[in-house]
């Protein structure tokens, strides 16, 4: 845990990380070979971190039309407008690992226009950039333009969930200078 958050290393100084979060860490350790640094970065508080993934595992691994890519598609476009590192770095290792294509992996990150996607994601894509950057400006031909390729209105719901969700989860990044762990950088390469 070399790259924890600086603002989490203050908060573990001074806070006991409870026998239910101990466990919750061990499992992680166990599924993904790491305790992501976002949930070190919670865990001084119980309820928060709880918020956290429930919130988390609700959007990204609850019952959707959208698939487990396409929802780490919107992570990394949100968080490329948003310049969050932690966030480019750990999902961007998802879109490589879960598309089996390190090249579209890097698109994602650097320019998801660049990317040969079908019309579909590149809806999906273009009104999750446009809500994140200019949200007053969504209006119904947004949202018809989802429709026109497919989406439900339940989708659109659902990838302006994803959409905000990571926006804020980007904020509090920037705002705790929260750091990826090292061992995203060489994923699925």
């Amino acid at each position: 845990m070399s790259n924890v958050p600086v603002i989490a290393l203050k908060l573990q100084g001074s806070a006991e990380i409870s026998e239910t979060t101990q466990r919750y860490f061990e499992k992680c350790q166990e599924k993904l070979g790491l305790v992501p640094n976002v949930l070190i970065a919670y865990a001084f508080d119980d309820t928060k971190l709880r918020a956290f993934t429930d919130m988390y595992n609700d959007l990204m691994l609850g019952a959707s039309a959208l698939s487990k890519l396409e929802r780490e598609m919107i992570a990394v476009v949100v968080s490329s407008v948003n310049r969050c590192f932690y966030c480019l770095t750990a999902h961007g290792a998802a879109v490589r690992q879960l598309s089996g294509d390190p090249k579209l992996g890097e698109m994602m990150v650097m320019n998801y226009r660049a990317a040969d996607l079908p019309p579909r994601q590149k809806a999906m894509l273009d009104f999750a950039h446009k809500l994140t950057e200019r949200p007053a400006e969504i209006e119904e031909h947004d949202r018809q333009a989802l429709r026109d390729v497919g989406f439900s209105d339940r989708d659109i719901w659902d990838i302006a969930s994803v959409t905000a969700f990571f926006n804020m989860s980007n904020r509090v990044a920037a705002a705790t200078d929260m750091r990826p762990n090292d061992e995203y950088h060489s994923m699925a390469r």
